[in-house]
């Protein structure tokens, strides 16, 4: 069934690996051929409802399975009428069965073979079934041809609607990166003319890295199938459930947050206690019952909104807060975090305190620690940089394989991760990560990861008490901080300031 990626629900996403075992079981349990007419017949579909009326459309086809699955929306859309145009980078003979059977069937159906592909407009329709999951053979069969880079460049610059069959030729199905010298060589057409129409699986490359922007408007057909075999390696991450907020509520229902960070002026002469505001009103607007605010600097020329409570850090109960330590904490956060690894009922650590960890084996052991203690919870919120200290690497290794790179962390670390970027990893010791589905371009603006650290503290400071309440409050925030950015006003630009007071307690 076809059915476009509904993102306010959650999604299994099944790795490489995991889709070929699925396919697999479900060939077997099928006639010859069939999987790939059902392929065809689904792009074909979709083809025709996104350019009706388009003058040409042109297929690109590989020499392997997904090249076949062209062919044979090739062959579909000639006999509907399309003016079908099809570009195939092998030698016919040497294609595997079912697709040199999708090859026939289309010479059968008239449609045309050319290896200069057509001039395209903007009414036109491109549809991509060179490289798809097989990606690693195809590759190394095609990338000497110089037709499959030029092809490539065509899809990724031409003005035409692009329909990629499975995933966008180049991408990695697991990882949201393209592969060597497969990339593109300049910016992707805009995403709203591009579209994925995945076969069988939704797969994580398409929703992470570079994936988004590859894929474009995501499209799933199981191709008739509801074989499940393969544990998911990944899920999407829906919306969140509406938090109850009954009438008969107090601030003291809603828990407090104590955001500790915001080195002053005077230390190092570099400010910044404009990060731990940030943070604070994130957790104010996001629902928190009470924010206590622990600067460590004095908050001299600083406005203070009255909502927010300033206290010493000495005199706050750690034990019984949810605790916010990092945002633009600087040099003063690392002598400060000892006590708050130690103490602290529920942590969330960003920015510097991450740093600190990174450089201080001690701090890391007691951040560690905080796993086997009843009733501690802890989420770490690191760009790739900040990942990449923690995992003693380096960012392109982070970002290679950003899955990967969170859940090591989150293994290592014993606590609950948020990789930020394109596509956040949520990831757990024992849980099956998240990637999630929200946010663009207009949060790579300075503060917005301190909202998201204030959010995700009142996220977890009105959480029930339970093993999962810091992925779940995690998977929330990352949901809501992402599709506030969605929903931003074409016409306003988007700071960190405005961001934090559009939250709301939902």
């Amino acid at each position: 069934m076809l059915q476009r990626i509904d993102l306010t629900l959650p999604h299994p996403l099944f790795d490489a690996a995991g889709t070929r075992e699925i396919e697999h079981l479900t060939a077997s349990a099928l006639p010859p051929h069939t999987l790939m007419q059902r392929a065809g017949r689904a792009t074909a579909r979709l083809a025709r409802a996104l350019a009706p009326h388009a003058r040409q459309v042109w297929v690109a086809c590989g020499g392997g399975n997904n090249g076949g699955d062209g062919l044979e929306a090739a062959a579909l859309l000639q006999d509907a009428g399309a003016p079908v145009v099809a570009s195939l980078l092998a030698d016919p003979a040497r294609l595997p069965a079912d697709a040199r059977r999708s090859w026939e069937r289309a010479r059968a159906a008239g449609v045309r073979f050319a290896d200069a592909p057509p001039v395209l407009g903007p009414h036109d329709l491109a549809i991509d079934a060179l490289l798809g999951l097989g990606l690693a053979a195809s590759a190394q069969r095609g990338v000497a041809d110089p037709r499959l880079l030029h092809w490539l460049g065509l899809l990724r610059s031409c003005p035409a609607t692009v329909l990629a069959m499975d995933m966008p030729s180049g991408l990695l199905a697991d990882t949201g990166q393209f592969a060597p010298g497969l990339g593109p060589a300049a910016a992707l057409s805009p995403p709203a003319a591009r579209h994925t129409l995945a076969l069988l699986t939704l797969k994580p490359g398409l929703f992470t890295a570079q994936g988004r922007d590859a894929a474009g408007t995501v499209w799933l057909d199981s191709l008739g199938t509801l074989a499940r075999p393969a544990a998911a390696s990944a899920w999407l991450a829906g919306a969140p459930a509406r938090a109850a907020r009954p009438h008969a509520s107090h601030k003291g229902s809603f828990g407090d947050v104590a955001i500790v960070g915001g080195e002053g002026l005077k230390q190092r002469g570099l400010g910044m206690t404009g990060a731990a505001l940030l943070a604070a009103s994130a957790a104010l607007h996001g629902g928190a019952g009470r924010v206590l605010l622990s600067l460590l600097g004095s908050p001299a020329a600083v406005h203070v909104p009255p909502e927010l409570m300033l206290r010493r850090l000495d005199a706050l109960a750690l034990e019984s807060l949810t605790v916010v330590a990092g945002c633009g904490g600087g040099a003063a956060i690392a002598p400060v975090l000892p006590g708050v690894l130690v103490r602290a009922a529920r942590l969330v650590l960003d920015a510097d305190a991450l740093n600190a960890i990174a450089a201080d084996p001690a701090l890391a052991r007691l951040l560690q620690a905080r796993a086997s203690q009843p009733g501690r919870a802890t989420v770490l919120t690191p760009h790739p940089l900040e990942a990449a200290r923690l995992l003693g690497s380096d960012t392109p290794a982070v970002q290679a394989d950003r899955l990967a790179a969170a859940q090591a962390l989150a293994q290592r670390l014993a606590c609950t991760v948020v990789l930020k970027g394109s596509g956040s990893i949520i990831a757990a010791p024992g849980r099956t990560p998240r990637i999630n589905p929200t946010g663009n371009a207009r949060l790579a603006t300075a503060g917005t990861g301190d909202v998201l650290a204030g959010l995700l503290g009142s996220r977890l400071a009105s959480a029930p008490d339970h093993d999962a309440a810091a992925f779940d409050a995690a998977c929330a925030a990352c949901w809501q901080h992402g599709a506030a950015a969605d929903a931003w006003p074409a016409h306003r630009s988007l700071t960190a300031g405005a961001l934090a007071e559009r939250l709301s307690p939902v």
